[in-house]
């Protein structure tokens, strides 16, 4: 835990935690699938990366999304190379608190994991969800293809109406093309399969998203 005050900007690659140059140890395979973190993925899977606060709770909704695949938790769109999960935490690395998502397309879309990922959780906070607080739980999609740049951004529009509709503030959520994804440790993979009562912060809106549902806003 961190009883200092964490600073809620971004550090700039000259503010921010060095790191490491090798990767982090991490589990080979998933836990309740028992399919490898890293691959290789069979043929024809696509992957997305999404962030949208603790990667507790965040993980478990994709990982018991049909037609997902495989899940891994870490860290991404910050400079430090390598972060641990403390230098994370102490919000001077810049990373947020992801979830990589291999999927089977013939069973589940893009479309449709993005509307999992918005209705997970409340996408108008900043840095924060609920009482998450820092750098590491803003909300967040990277993108691996010029397509899922354009559904990511083309869903926050949809969305942005549905949540401002309902009283809410504009979305906060980053869509960038995806830097570098580091896996974290192993203990954090999986972790609500190992610890089933354990802490998850998670909570939607409750306002539906029409996206993946064949539905117009």
């Amino acid at each position: 835990m961190f009883f200092f005050k964490k600073s809620l900007e971004l550090p700039t690659p000259s503010e921010a935690l060095p790191g490491r140059a090798a990767p982090l140890p991490t589990a080979s395979t998933h836990f309740v699938s028992g399919r490898p973190l890293k691959g290789p993925y069979p043929e024809g899977l696509e992957t997305a990366i999404f962030a949208l606060g603790c990667f507790w709770g965040a993980e478990r909704k994709f990982w018991q999304t049909p037609g997902v695949w495989v899940t891994a938790v870490g860290y991404i769109n910050g400079p430090t190379l390598n972060p641990t999960y403390d230098e994370v935490c102490s919000g001077r690395t810049g990373h947020t608190e992801a979830v990589l998502v291999v999927y089977d397309p013939k069973v589940v879309s893009y479309d449709e994991l993005l509307k999992v990922f918005w209705e997970a959780h409340n996408p108008t906070q900043g840095m924060q969800q609920g009482n998450d607080i820092g750098t590491q739980y803003r909300s967040g999609i990277y993108t691996l293809s010029p397509e899922q740049q354009q559904a990511a951004e083309a869903s926050k529009a949809t969305y942005d109406a549905a949540l401002g509709a309902e009283g809410y503030d504009p979305i906060t959520t980053e869509i960038v093309p995806a830097p570098e994804f580091y896996f974290a440790e192993g203990y954090h993979q999986q972790y609500l399969a190992k610890n089933p009562s354990g802490y998850c912060g998670l909570g939607g809106t409750g306002v539906s998203c029409q996206i993946g549902t064949g539905v117009n806003a």
